[in-house]
This record gives C-alpha cells, sequence and structure tokens, in this order.
C-alpha cells in the first residue's frame, strides 16, 4: 500500500524515461487516469491504455521520446503532498518557464492544467510540475 500514489506515478514515469523504456505500467485509479490523459493531452506521452493482463487494472503508459532518443519530460515533481497542501489562487498562477511548463491542478471543475485555470480565472490545489 502506498502512502502517495500520484508521487508513486510520477516517480514510474520518471523511472521509465531515465531508462529510456518504451512504456510503464501504473496501477488504475481515476485520478491516474486523468493526470495521464493530461500529460498526453499536453504532449508529453505518446498514448495510455487501461490493461487487465493481471488481477487488477493497470495503466499502460507509453513514453514519449525525440528523434535523439531523449525523453520529452526533463523534469517531473510532485508539488503538494499528503503532509503540505500547496493552494494556489488565480491571481499566483504565473507561467513556469516561460510557459514551457505545465502544472497541473485539482479544481472544484476538476482536474486541469495551469493554462487552462487561467483561461477559467479559477485557482486550485497544485499536484505537479512538468517540463
Amino acid at each position: 500500500m502506498h502512502s502517495d500514489p500520484i508521487a508513486d506515478l510520477l516517480t514510474r514515469i520518471r523511472n521509465g524515461c531515465q531508462a529510456k523504456m518504451m512504456s510503464v505500467d501504473v496501477p488504475h485509479s481515476k485520478i491516474k487516469l486523468e493526470i495521464i490523459k493530461l500529460l498526453q493531452a499536453e504532449g508529453y506521452v505518446e498514448s495510455h491504455e487501461v490493461t487487465t493482463e493481471s488481477k487488477f487494472p493497470n495503466i499502460r503508459v507509453t513514453l514519449k521520446y525525440d528523434n535523439r532518443r531523449q525523453p520529452l519530460i526533463h523534469s517531473i515533481r510532485r508539488v503538494s503532498k499528503p503532509g503540505l497542501r500547496v493552494y494556489t489562487a488565480v491571481g499566483e498562477l504565473k507561467p513556469l518557464r516561460n510557459g514551457l511548463a505545465t502544472r497541473i491542478l485539482t479544481t472544484n471543475q476538476g482536474l486541469m492544467t495551469d493554462r487552462e485555470a487561467r483561461r477559467r480565472k479559477i485557482g486550485g490545489e497544485v499536484l505537479c510540475e512538468v517540463y
């Protein structure tokens, strides 16, 4: 049993990129699936699929690389942790790395990127940062 399943997801993706693996498997949950869908929409992962090969369903995440076989995810880190929640108002949601980095937030309207949250003028809990 993991105490922080989102951090486990991010660590599996980070380790898979460093090892230059084609895909990684993570245990299935709704919030992990939504985070992976956002990462795919932003172009950080190639694809995903829910597999039921084992007793419990898994999500197989296909990682994305450039022409020189370098991962597109340079850094992926957890911001808000179970011991220290980080909430950000819409006025504090400034673009990171000149808009090249993406933050994933959980809001009262669901999971979304920081760009979408600024567009809708809502804040929320910052789950992770990716660039």
